[in-house]
């Protein structure tokens, strides 16, 4: 007897634990505000999936037009008959854009502005965990999570000030707490699980920064940026990753969020009325939160600003 009141006392105390962790840690605070969206029109970078898609059916059911930019042309039309029959909302299209091409960022951005008269909200979704090189040369990870977004975002940017109030949303990562702007290295692809892993923590820092100096530049244009962590998400994020990581940390998938709840923070960010004057800043959880000092760095911001522009031959 004594042994199974030890035996339901420590399953009891396991319990305890998992839902003390699941509440702090799994459990997303949810956006509860009910901002229409009717006449608004939302692009989202890889919509077809994960955090992505689940955005996207919250903003469709909001009455958004919404584009979803993908890479794969199946993949992007089944999610984009989904979001319509879960948001009720037939306002939902396929553009295709590949992030590991500059070229076709800059087509895509050219036949969405011929094509597409407003756009209210850009939010900056789509990321990859992957070593390995762009056609363009570039490291995966900063060319996919950053460096595409950077050239998309400046190539639509006069069409969201022409449509303000407008909003930028950039996904990060609290990843970034490890994440190093060497501009010596940052750019140049990377081979192996751990420098694919400081490849990501670079690239997400990077968003942070790009958000920041963003909002500096846009002062005064009714146009307005967030950068902002998800959460520990149960994504198809992690695809590129080594069997053995499952294998090891597979039991990590209980303390991982569902897409929905790793949603809410973009929902947040790309509907909350009264934030505009937090734009540049970071979220966690629907609500602001200070970042690492390195990602804190105006000037590092700025330099990187400069340095993308570069690489993508915005300047010479």
């Amino acid at each position: 007897m004594e042994a199974l009141g030890a035996l339901g006392a420590g399953a009891a105390l396991l319990l305890g634990l998992y839902a003390l962790l699941y509440y702090n840690f799994v459990a997303a605070t949810r956006c509860r505000n009910a901002v229409s969206l009717r006449g608004k029109t939302v692009l989202i970078t890889g919509g077809n999936a994960g955090i992505g898609k689940a955005t996207a059916v919250d903003l469709a059911r909001r009455g958004a037009r919404v584009v979803l930019a993908c890479r794969d042309k199946a993949r992007g039309e089944s999610a984009m008959y989904d979001i319509r029959r879960e948001s009720g909302n037939s306002e939902v299209i396929l553009m295709i854009l590949d992030l590991g091409s500059l070229n076709s960022v800059r087509a895509f951005a050219q036949s969405f502005l011929e094509s597409e008269p407003r756009l209210d909200i850009l939010i900056n979704n789509a990321g990859i965990f992957q070593a390995g090189q762009t056609a363009d040369g570039f490291d995966r990870a900063f060319q996919v999570n950053h460096l595409a977004h950077f050239l998309l975002t400046h190539l639509l940017l006069d069409r969201l000030k022409r449509c303000a109030p407008s909003r930028i949303v950039i996904l990060s990562s609290s990843a970034h707490m490890y994440g190093k702007i060497d501009f010596r290295t940052i750019h140049k692809p990377a081979e192996g699980m751990w420098k694919a892993l400081r490849s990501y923590g670079n690239s997400k820092l990077a968003n942070i920064l790009h958000a920041r100096e963003l909002a500096n530049r846009l002062e005064g244009t009714n146009v307005t940026c967030y950068a902002l962590h998800p959460g520990s998400v149960r994504t198809e994020l992690g695809r590129s990753f080594p069997r053995w990581v499952f294998r090891v940390f597979g039991f990590m998938k209980l303390f991982r969020r569902d897409c929905d709840a790793g949603a809410q923070t973009s929902i947040y960010c790309a509907t909350e009325e009264g934030i505009e004057r937090l734009s540049g800043w970071y979220f966690v959880d629907c609500q602001p939160k200070v970042p690492w000092p390195q990602a804190r760095d105006d000037q590092l911001a700025k330099k990187l600003w400069e340095f993308s522009e570069r690489l993508v031959g915005l300047t010479t």
